[in-house]
């Protein structure tokens, strides 16, 4: 039928396209951190990370509008991933380094999460160092420039993504534009969110290994249960043969009767 080809062929295409994908997000990684690292970058060095930058942006943009086309309903496809549709629009709407880099990470999120032997684990902890290097890039770049800003090298901005994102916030370094506090803002709820997360699948490793135990308890008391009801039914057998026996060679009180029809006592 067309509807189950059109999903395998999504299911290769995403198989396929994996792997480069996830390749593409740390090169588009390194253009964005470079010009931010070296400010004394030569103009064509800028150009070349800047055009790095949309060409992965692109590449991204294709992956969706290819996984569009092969989805059998697109208006479903379509209000289930909502996020991926916004991370291809973000750059359209304002051409801004800081928009392509939020697109970038939805993106590659979504596709980190399409992949079956992801595990949550490795998931959370690739997030959690994703979270803290682009944070510490990005408030670097808006808030170097500052006037009142306090964050001017890539030490102390790492340090801040690193209380915000724990929530533990020392104050001793702090945002002062408006675009420095969104990301503030963003990287507390992405903290708070991974750290739920983490004590989920912790909370859940704990249960399953409980519901294990358990499982297995249940087994060993299914197995003695049966083992006793061969018992009983074997002493239940035994006994039925005793009775046979008795009523068949012999009576009651000790007489056996012989071959030839006489009854000879124990005395005689």
């Amino acid at each position: 039928m067309p509807g189950m080809a059109d999903i395998q062929a999504r299911e290769r295409w995403e198989r396929r396209t994996q792997g480069p994908l996830l390749l593409l997000s740390v090169l588009f990684a390194v253009a964005y951190a470079v010009p931010i690292v070296r400010t004394d970058l030569a103009p064509w060095v800028r150009d070349a990370c800047r055009a790095v930058e949309w060409g992965v942006w692109a590449a991204f943009a294709l992956d969706y509008a290819v996984r569009l086309r092969l989805a059998p309903r697109r208006w479903a496809f379509v209000r289930s991933q909502p996020l991926a549709l916004l991370a291809v629009l973000l750059p359209l709407l304002q051409p801004l380094r800081l928009l392509r880099l939020v697109s970038a990470l939805l993106l590659v999120g979504q596709r980190a999460r399409m992949a079956s032997r992801v595990r949550v684990t490795t998931y959370v902890a690739g997030s959690c160092l994703g979270l803290l290097v682009f944070g510490s890039l990005a408030v670097l770049e808006v808030e170097r420039n500052s006037p009142n800003g306090n964050i001017t090298t890539l030490g102390d901005a790492v340090w801040w993504s690193f209380t915000t994102m724990t929530t533990v916030g020392y104050g001793d370094l702090a945002p002062t534009t408006g675009l420095g506090r969104l990301l503030a803002i963003g990287l507390m709820l992405s903290g708070i969110a991974l750290l739920g997360v983490v004590t989920a699948n912790i909370a859940a490793w704990f249960i399953a290994r409980f519901d294990e135990e358990d499982a297995a308890e249940r087994r060993q008391t299914a197995v003695i249960e049966d083992l006793t009801a061969e018992v009983r039914a074997l002493r239940a057998e035994v006994a039925e043969l005793r009775g046979g026996f008795t009523d068949s060679g012999g009576h009651g009180d000790g007489t056996v009767t012989g071959a030839a029809g006489h009854v000879s006592s124990p005395r005689s």
